[in-house]
C-alpha cells in the first residue's frame, strides 16, 4: 500500500472530498484501514465505558456518530455525486462523542457537523488543512467552555486495557506505515514531562500520567496520524509529531486547558501548508 494513503484516518488519503481507492488489484485479500480503524475505535469506547465509564450519557454519543455521518453523506452526494464511505465519518463523530464533556446534546452536534464541513471548505490547494474531530472539538471548546469541557479521566489500574488497545493499535499502525508517528508523539511527550517535571517541580509520574489516558490514545492513533493532514515525508511527519509534543508542553507551561488539542490544532495545518507548498 502506497505510505501516502495508509493509516488510521478519520477523512480520506485522497485529496477529498471523495472515498479512499480500494486495496490494489492482485495482492491477496486486504482489510480497508478505516475498517481497522473504526474497529480500534470502538474497541477503546467499549473498554473505557466497561472500566473507566467516561460515558455518562449514551444519547450524545449517538449524536455526534449520527451528526457526522449525517453531514458526510450529504455533503458528498452533493459536491461529488457519489455516497461516500461512512467508515471515516464514524471515527470522526465516535472521537467527538468520546473526547466532548457537556450538560447539552447541541456541543456534539455541532462539534460534528464542524468537523465534517472542515473538509469541504477549510482547503488548500486541494487538501483539508485541520484533522476534523480536532477542528471540531477545538471550536467548540474555545467557544463555549463554560458548557463543554474535555474528557480528563484516566485508566487508572485498568492498565491492562490500556496496553492492549496500545499493541492493537499498533500493528494496525505498523502495518499502514504510521507506526512512526505515534512512536515519536509518545516519546517525545513522555521525555518533554521530564522536562516539565524540572521545571515545575511536579513529580514526573504526574506529569507523564495523562498519556496513559484515552483521550491521549485517540490523539496519538487518529489525529496525529491522520494521512489525508500529515505532510508527505516520513521525516516531516517525525518532525510534525515532535512539534506538537513540544507545542503541547509549552501550553501546559502556560497552564492551557486542553493543551494536547490545541497544540495539534495549531502545529498540524501551518505544517500542511509548508508541505503542500515545498511540494508544488
Amino acid at each position: 500500500m502506497n505510505d501516502s494513503k495508509a493509516g488510521a484516518a478519520e477523512s480520506s488519503p485522497e485529496p477529498p472530498p471523495g472515498p479512499s481507492p480500494g486495496p490494489p488489484s492482485g495482492t491477496g485479500f486486504q482489510i480497508d484501514p478505516r475498517y481497522l480503524s473504526s474497529g480500534l475505535i470502538t474497541l477503546i469506547l467499549v473498554f473505557g465505558q466497561m472500566y473507566v465509564g467516561f460515558l455518562h450519557d449514551l444519547s450524545q454519543l449517538f449524536t455526534a456518530i449520527i451528526a457526522a455521518l449525517a453531514a458526510e453523506l450529504a455533503l458528498g452526494r452533493l459536491l461529488t455525486g457519489r455516497w461516500l464511505n461512512p467508515a471515516s465519518a464514524y471515527i470522526t463523530g465516535i472521537s467527538c462523542g468520546i473526547l466532548l464533556r457537556s450538560l447539552s446534546l447541541w456541543p456534539f452536534a455541532i462539534a460534528s457537523l464542524l468537523s465534517i464541513m472542515s473538509k469541504y471548505v477549510l482547503r488548500y490547494r486541494g487538501r483539508h488543512l485541520w484533522n476534523p474531530s480536532n477542528l471540531g472539538i477545538c471550536v467548540v471548546l474555545f467557544a463555549a467552555p463554560g458548557t463543554v469541557a474535555a474528557l480528563s479521566e484516566q485508566w487508572g489500574n485498568d492498565l491492562w486495557a490500556m496496553a492492549v488497545i496500545w499493541v492493537l493499535g499498533s500493528v494496525i499502525l505498523w502495518r499502514a506505515k504510521r507506526f512512526h508517528v505515534t512512536f515519536t508523539y509518545a516519546v517525545s511527550f513522555v521525555a518533554l514531562a521530564y522536562v516539565r517535571s524540572l521545571m515545575t517541580g511536579v513529580p514526573f509520574l504526574s506529569e507523564v500520567a495523562p498519556i496513559t489516558g484515552p483521550m491521549y490514545q485517540l490523539m496519538a492513533f487518529f489525529m496525529v496520524t491522520d494521512p489525508a493532514t500529515s505532510v508527505s515525508s516520513r521525516g516531516g511527519r517525525i518532525g510534525v509529531a515532535f512539534l506538537v509534543a513540544l507545542a503541547e508542553m509549552v501550553l501546559r507551561l502556560l497552564e492551557i486547558v486542553n493543551a494536547p488539542l490545541y497544540a495539534l490544532f495549531l502545529v498540524g495545518p501551518a505544517a500542511k501548508v509548508l508541505d503542500l507548498k515545498k511540494s508544488g
